[in-house]
């Protein structure tokens, strides 16, 4: 085991701007495919023949795939090292999206997806560590910058461009396009990425496999509750009380067998640090607000407002442009603030950003929907960045390894379950406000038997008589009233969203605070 004095003054012999380029073009590669096929499900479903709901396992395979390999980590660096484990996982995520490309079914797909996160976990994880290993002072501070931009933007561009490949070729080239940029990966981190001292091949490593039995356990029947939950009556059916049951005992014997094991999966000792955990459990949150608004905006605006795969990736499009003015800003400003005030400040913006979202209606243009998602992208930033710094900045370098994949496995599972859960909440909310715009509906409400007239006297001609043009005008109200609950519950998701990044605020006080 190398000297832990050694592995603290550890220096790389590159420049260390060449030795992130692979981690960072590897983890934007990553972070894209977390949403690049959100706006192509429609198409995807259709090419299978499948239904929308079927066709979300393409998002939830890849997201917990991720969650599941994310604490391997350690014991494949220490195994084969960092380095070589960081091409291998490069190497299977570009096979997987090749894969992905060619499948003739939602089988063949789901299982490629859960290739290509399996093989695409490990790399955002190493790449957080070897940002934070190999600079120090303001030049970490810059690089955690660049891993930010990278972490927020590329999720951003997923949908753009999944939307412009969908709709100019076709849906497969959204991961066929992996497959140039992943060889090009391996190249770059064969040339300049180096293993530090205790990153490196060890001797007599051994693989926790009853701790990855119980994670497999856990997290697998929680994503089938999370994912069909809402379909089978949740708790209503039995199949879902079982599976549930079963994915408790999972999680409580992963986390005893990483507590009491003498070579666990994880180190759960970095929890101990106050910084950490509670910096993790804010990620954990904003991660989920962030991967579910980007998964329910582009149906939002297909389904609603008819916009095609192009135009409604393009509408997020702001977040983007907002995450690097916030970006600039950062840098201009330096350490001016305290990385508590930019955390403020990002967290604010987030709850602005979602309130407003929360406003829209079906009579808007497209600035409606470009200003709340330039200041959400803007808060984006300057609310990841601070965080996921003040959250390693009491940990050794020897454990930021280890103290990366748990985060980002945590993280990863918190996407995992808002991606799913948004589902549920718009049917909810939807049923909610249906119930609620239903009792207005009768015939002592002077509005609506105003309408009801002036339909029913529009189709009189096509109807024949006045009973059937009053049927055509009562059935042609209903699905106004369905399309304006469906509009509110899509409203009121986003307010839900606006108040979780409120709540979060007063944590920022926890958070132990240095100068930007």
């Amino acid at each position: 085991m190398p000297d832990q004095t050694t592995d603290q003054q550890w220096k790389p012999k590159n420049n260390p701007w060449l030795l992130i380029l692979p981690v960072m073009l590897a983890t934007f590669m990553y972070a894209l495919d977390e949403t690049v096929a959100n706006v192509a499900l429609p198409h995807i479903a259709g090419s299978y023949s499948v239904s929308s709901q079927e066709s979300i396992w393409v998002l939830t395979s890849y997201l917990m795939a991720s969650s599941i390999v994310i604490p391997m980590i350690d014991f494949f660096c220490k195994f084969i090292g960092r380095k070589n484990f960081f091409c291998l996982g490069v190497l299977l995520f570009t096979v997987a999206s090749f894969l992905c490309g060619i499948s003739n079914s939602i089988g063949m797909i789901v299982v490629a997806r859960a290739l290509q996160g399996m093989g695409g976990g490990c790399l955002m994880p190493m790449a957080q560590a070897v940002c934070m290993e190999s600079f120090t002072g303001e030049a970490r501070n810059k690089a955690m910058a660049v891993f930010g931009l990278v972490v927020i933007v590329a999720p951003i561009l997923g949908p753009v461009m999944g939307g412009w490949i969908t709709e100019n070729w076709s849906w497969p080239f959204i991961f066929f396009i992996n497959v140039p940029v992943g060889i090009l990966c391996i190249a770059l981190a064969r040339k300049f990425l180096e293993d530090p001292p205790y990153a490196r091949r060890q001797k007599n490593v051994h693989l926790d496999k009853f701790g990855f039995m119980w994670l497999c356990i856990w997290l697998i029947p929680l994503q089938v509750v999370f994912d069909k939950g809402n379909d089978a009556d949740w708790f209503n059916a039995p199949w879902i009380c079982w599976l549930t049951a079963v994915a408790v005992i999972g999680g409580i014997m992963f986390f005893v067998s990483q507590i009491k094991g003498k070579n666990p999966l994880v180190k759960l000792d970095v929890l101990k640090d106050g910084n950490f955990l509670c910096g993790t459990a804010m990620i954990i949150m904003i991660n989920a607000v962030l991967l579910a608004s980007l998964a329910i905006l582009p149906q939002m605006l297909q389904y609603m407002l008819g916009y095609d795969s192009f135009l409604s990736g393009l509408a997020i499009m702001p977040r983007g442009v907002g995450a690097l003015i916030a970006l600039l800003i950062f840098g201009g400003l330096g350490g001016r603030f305290t990385y508590r005030t930019y955390g403020l400040a990002g967290l604010s913006c987030l709850a602005l950003g979602g309130w407003m979202l929360g406003l829209l209606n079906l009579q808007i243009n497209p600035m409606n929907i470009a200003i709340p998602n330039m200041v959400f992208g803007f808060g984006l930033i300057f609310t990841m960045m601070p965080i996921k710094t003040l959250s390693c900045i009491t940990l050794r370098n020897d454990q930021m390894t280890n103290a990366a994949g748990l985060q980002n496995l945590l993280q990863t599972i918190g996407g995992a379950i808002g991606t799913s859960l948004v589902a549920t909440m718009i049917s909810r909310f939807s049923q909610i406000h249906q119930n609620g715009l239903v009792k207005s509906m009768v015939d002592t409400n002077p509005v609506f038997a105003e309408r009801l007239s002036m339909y029913a006297s529009s189709f009189l001609s096509q109807a024949g008589d006045m009973v059937n043009a009053a049927n055509m005008a009562g059935k042609m109200l209903y699905n106004q009233l369905l399309q304006q609950s469906t509009l509110c519950a899509y409203m009121t998701t986003f307010k839900v969203f606006a108040i979780a990044c409120f709540i979060l605020l007063p944590f920022m006080f926890i958070l132990k605070s240095e100068k930007a």
